[in-house]
């Protein structure tokens, strides 16, 4: 229901005024004609909703990875039924987010812009630090040096910073009538000149393709431009992705059984190994280590036709487990296999009571350390799907979002958080509540709803929400 919500962008009043007044094509339209095909992998559908500052649906952006011409892509798509395609905080970090998957991956970057630029309210958001509006001009730059290709169609306003996106891109198309660039745009020039001035003579696409020379095509119209620019892809001498002609099982399971499967109490861990027959080409998993740590289960599969190392939480990270999981990892990082860890922490032990255990601790923490160094240091593909409980340092362990996997995803039922709230202590019956005991029930309620799957998602703390039965597809 989120995902359908999430696609109608701003509602179904703003996309008749963006479509029927404006007469432009809505977001997933223009991507429809730009793609190959209409089935591509949207990134963080959930972005921007119950955002402290109101919501944002799909945080004004839709962002993801499709073909052009057979050539992968990262698409950034301004979607001006939002907010009037105004750029809220959410929408910074989710653009910043592709930018960075398109270097990691060496990924050609196409820009789709419709943007009113910054929401100055909430400017200090936006503007000052490091990670925001100007790094997205910044890692154009970047991009350009590393020699992955951008480009960019103007199809609607592109105001002030937003401005720079397409001027700093190789080659950027125009649309007549509809795409205006400029820094500032008729009523500052009206409040700073007096001077009435249209949004075309001021940074039409008349303007810019033949006298200011900032775009370098001019297209008549939405469908001429995404093919002009589908023409421009196939100059950029990319080598297109070769067809699949491997030949992959599926599963002896059903996958479609993994949303029955998805773990829902987490005080204990399901035997992970029933999620593994559900994803693997033919339910086949090679083990290793099997009867040494097992609550963590390690070994080598294939998912669509790809080798991949697994890593998957099978109860509580324990020493020899911890032990198990780097020596894998090490193995993964010298053959250069990718590694998919399947996150499912358990609950965190209590503290020692007595000097064997103590010792116990500290030898479980040093074994945990030794595999949080291989997995910060492995020089593979990571990708990580959390498909119950994310709590505390075992997540780091498991290639949480801090140790920078190339994707990483959540089942609907995914819980993250630093601790689990159900080990806070039980309280008494209502009314009978001290201060103390008031205050616990009130931060036990905040974790609770800040572990949420959903709440994760709408902040970009990961790549999007996807359901268990299309974890093999994603």
């Amino acid at each position: 229901e989120l995902l359908e919500r999430g696609k109608k962008g701003g509602g179904e009043n703003a996309i008749l005024r963006h479509t029927q007044r404006n007469k432009k094509l809505f977001v997933r339209e223009r991507l429809r004609l730009l793609l190959d095909d209409a089935d591509f992998l949207e990134l963080s559908p959930l972005a921007g909703l119950d955002m402290p500052y109101g919501d944002v649906p799909a945080a004004g952006c839709l962002t993801g990875i499709g073909k052009i011409c057979g050539v992968w892509c990262v698409f950034i798509a301004s979607d001006a039924t939002v907010k009037g395609g105004t750029i809220y905080p959410i929408g910074v970090k989710k653009q910043l987010r592709a930018q960075e998957i398109a270097m990691e991956n060496r990924l050609l970057s196409v820009h789709l812009v419709d943007s009113g630029g910054a929401f100055l309210p909430l400017q200090s958001e936006l503007f000052p630090d490091k990670l925001h509006g100007g790094r997205i001009f910044y890692n154009e730059a970047i991009m350009s040096a590393m020699g992955i290709p951008q480009v960019a169609v103007v199809c609607g306003s592109c105001v002030a910073g937003g401005a720079y996106v397409p001027t700093m891109a190789e080659e950027s198309v125009i649309i007549d009538k509809i795409g205006t660039l400029f820094l500032a745009g008729p009523p500052l020039v009206k409040a700073a000149t007096g001077e009435d001035v249209s949004p075309e003579d001021l940074g039409g696409a008349r303007l810019h393709s033949q006298v200011s020379g900032c775009s370098d095509h001019f297209a008549p119209s939405e469908e001429e431009a995404y093919e002009c620019i589908r023409n421009v892809v196939s100059t950029l001498n990319c080598e297109p992705v070769p067809e699949e002609d491997r030949d992959h099982d599926s599963p002896l399971y059903s996958p479609e059984e993994l949303l029955g499967l998805a773990p829902l109490d987490y005080g204990r861990t399901l035997p992970v190994k029933l999620i593994l027959s559900r994803l693997v080409d033919g339910s086949r998993f090679q083990e290793f280590k099997a009867t040494y740590g097992t609550t963590l289960v390690t070994g080598f599969g294939h998912v669509e036709g790809h080798l991949v190392g697994i890593v998957a939480n099978n109860g509580e990270l324990a020493h020899d487990a911890a032990l198990k999981g780097s020596h894998f990892v090490q193995l993964c990082g010298q053959r250069g296999i990718p590694i998919l860890f399947l996150q499912n922490t358990a609950p965190q032990p209590a503290g020692p009571a007595s000097i064997s255990q103590a010792e116990a601790h500290s030898n479980r923490l040093k074994a945990q350390a030794s595999m949080m160094a291989a997995v910060a240091c492995a020089a593979v593909p990571k990708i990580t799907i959390v498909i119950g409980g994310c709590f505390g340092s075992d997540s780091y362990v498991m290639c949480g979002r801090s140790f920078s996997p190339n994707f990483l995803f959540l089942w609907p039922n995914a819980r993250v958080a630093l601790v689990d709230s159900q080990h806070f202590p039980a309280l008494p019956p209502a009314g009978d509540w001290t201060g103390e005991e008031l205050e616990l029930k009130q931060l036990k309620a905040k974790l609770e709803e800040e572990s949420s799957a959903f709440y994760s998602s709408s902040r970009l703390w990961d790549d999007g929400i996807i359901l268990p039965q299309d974890t093999r597809k994603v």
